[in-house]
């Protein structure tokens, strides 16, 4: 008879939440090295990148899905679309609500689209950001969190303090089907680089603009090859697709400073992710309301 240390899981978690709900900053901590974009902008989150945590007793695949919203534009609807899809296909979803915000319209929202695959998936509900509040509110926040569905396990973290992520990690872990290893030792991503490489542009550019520009600005990767002649450096082409034209002076800012600094932080990100040092091409186009036009956003990757 096999002891449970010998048991190995491995398996698939979604964390679910408001945009905002400090979903990607715990995938990154659960992870231990930044996969998910994180940006005080909420709906930053595009891709369902997948953070990979190892343990020697499992392997857990955190699928990052955008925050669930009622959508107004084609883009809204297969975001939304994405992340039914993603729900009904993982093995444990994490549904995040943030200690320091009542709980609201937008929580029973999706709790109440959650109960549809709460059948088949277990849900742990999960405070997050408790390094914010108290720790009666945090328990008050516990209790409003019970009132919107039945969940698997109920649990307060804060990826900031590393309260109590490795409770998370193993309350998740349990929820998983026994097997082996799904990724190779060492991978902590399956996305392509130039996805994450255009997503770590994307946050740079977020990064203190106004509120107008988030859901509006897209990145490509053109172009990435090694330098020719020189084995210690790689050329990274990239576009910043916006929608308007007084969003690219956002962009670009004075006499191109605010492009530069975007340049300088992703160029630091990406340099750490590859591992060797980069020179960053950037350039601003304008795609005129790429979000509701189906041809662009096949060309934008979505």
């Amino acid at each position: 008879m096999t002891s449970s240390a010998d048991v190995h899981r491995s398996g698939f978690a979604c964390f679910v939440g408001r945009p905002n709900a400090g979903k990607s900053t715990l995938t990154n901590h659960l992870v231990g090295s930044k996969v998910a974009i994180t940006s005080s902008k909420p709906q930053t989150t595009r891709h369902a990148i997948r953070g990979i945590v190892h343990r020697p007793d499992a392997q857990l695949i955190i699928v990052d899905t955008p925050g669930l919203h009622r959508p107004r534009t084609l883009l809204g609807r297969r975001l939304n679309d994405l992340v039914y899809e993603t729900w009904s296909e993982v093995d444990v979803v994490g549904f995040c609500v943030p200690a320091d915000q009542k709980v609201g319209p937008g929580d029973r929202f999706i709790a109440e689209q959650l109960k549809k695959v709460a059948r088949r998936t277990p849900v742990l509900g999960i405070v997050t950001k408790t390094d914010l509040v108290s720790k009666e509110q945090v328990a008050q926040q516990l209790l409003d969190l019970q009132q919107l569905m039945d969940f698997a396990d109920l649990v307060p973290v804060s990826a900031m303090d590393s309260f109590q992520v490795d409770v998370l990690a193993d309350l998740l872990v349990g929820q998983l089907p026994e097997g082996p290893q799904l990724y190779p030792d060492g991978e902590l991503t399956d996305e392509p680089e130039t996805t994450l490489i255009a997503e770590l542009i994307r946050e740079a550019a977020l990064e203190g603009v106004r509120d107008e520009l988030p859901h509006s600005l897209a990145v490509t990767i053109e172009e990435m090859i090694p330098r020719e002649g020189r084995d210690d450096l790689i050329d990274v082409h990239a576009v910043l697709y916006v929608e308007r034209s007084s969003q690219k002076s956002i962009v670009i800012g004075r006499g191109g400073e605010r492009l530069r600094a975007v340049g300088t932080q992703a160029r630091k990100h990406i340099q750490a992710l590859l591992g060797s040092k980069i020179y960053l091409d950037l350039h601003v186009k304008v795609a005129k309301d790429w979000q509701r036009d189906p041809k662009q956003l096949r060309k934008l990757g979505f």
